[in-house]
């Protein structure tokens, strides 16, 4: 059984879903692992992970909106205000979606469909430099 990690960068300018799928897909085949197991988490908690139709942008400006409504960005309704109106809101949206995600590796490749990409999906309004671990395990 081999084991091995990455961080991935990814700089973000401000909210909204930000593909890495391609990175993501290439690292793992580079380690020649055919069965296996990947897992992708993220170190923040005012961003998330999520694995996302790629082929429409229409989804994601329609999840953006929706996140929008759902979390409003008021400060009146929230205690946590210190690091500014998009936080606390960014915080709610980290906790109802991913910060890790689960891919099988099916011979070498990830077992995505066809039109799943992975994504960063950033919850702040300024830009953010945030850091994904991989660790992939198999044989």
């Amino acid at each position: 059984m081999k084991q091995v990690q990455t961080i991935f960068d990814i700089h973000t300018k401000g909210q909204g879903l930000y593909e890495f799928t391609r990175e993501v897909s290439l690292w793992a085949e580079q380690q020649n692992i055919v069965c296996g197991l990947l897992s992708l988490f993220i170190r923040h908690t005012s961003a998330s992970l999520t694995i996302q139709e790629n082929a429409d942008p229409d989804v994601q400006f329609d999840l953006n909106n929706f996140f929008r409504r759902v979390v409003e960005e008021n400060p009146s309704l929230y205690r946590h205000t210190c690091e500014g109106p998009d936080d606390m809101p960014a915080h709610i949206r980290s906790a109802l979606t991913d910060v890790q995600l689960s891919i099988p590796i099916v011979h070498g490749s990830l077992a995505l469909g066809t039109w799943q990409g992975i994504y960063l999906f950033e919850h702040r309004a300024m830009p953010h430099d945030r850091q994904v671990v991989a660790h992939l395990i198999g044989e």
